[in-house]
């Protein structure tokens, strides 16, 4: 656990965990996406005005994205909304059974049950100094 900068040291949300995979589910997780990458055009797999996890897409292009799209509705004289939204760790609440739909109608069944087995029946302890907790399961977040 790494403390954050400036955080009360006696609350848990004031330190970053440190997840450590081992070599060979890092290696596979960058064949399985150069795998999926190849056989799924990733365009058709996350909706257009998606940026974040997407090569050759930065903030940077976003933004140029939203000034494009307010100076248009400007220039037609038309109204332009926008919400934004900043969901506090959203990558590690991600639910499990709600990814596993969407993957299912998105990547072909060897890929989905593949994926399906590699977040089934997950653990993690937490080390502090030479103590380890007990093992509990993950039950969501990627």
């Amino acid at each position: 656990m790494i403390p954050k900068p400036g955080k009360p040291p006696h609350e848990p949300t004031s330190y970053r965990p440190i997840s450590l995979l081992p070599i060979l589910s890092k290696l596979f997780e960058r064949l399985l996406l150069q795998r999926i990458n190849e056989e799924h055009d990733p365009s058709t797999l996350l909706p257009s005005h998606q940026f974040g996890f997407r090569e050759r897409h930065s903030t940077i292009h976003q933004v140029h994205r939203l000034v494009n799209e307010i100076a248009t509705s400007l220039e037609e004289k038309k109204y332009c909304n926008a919400v934004f939204v900043d969901i506090s760790q959203a990558f590690d609440r991600i639910w499990h059974p709600g990814l596993l739909l969407k993957l299912k109608h998105a990547l072909t069944s060897n890929y989905y049950l593949l994926l399906k087995s590699y977040l089934a029946d997950r653990n993690f302890a937490v080390r502090h100094n030479n103590t380890l907790s007990d093992h509990y399961p993950i039950e969501a977040g990627v």
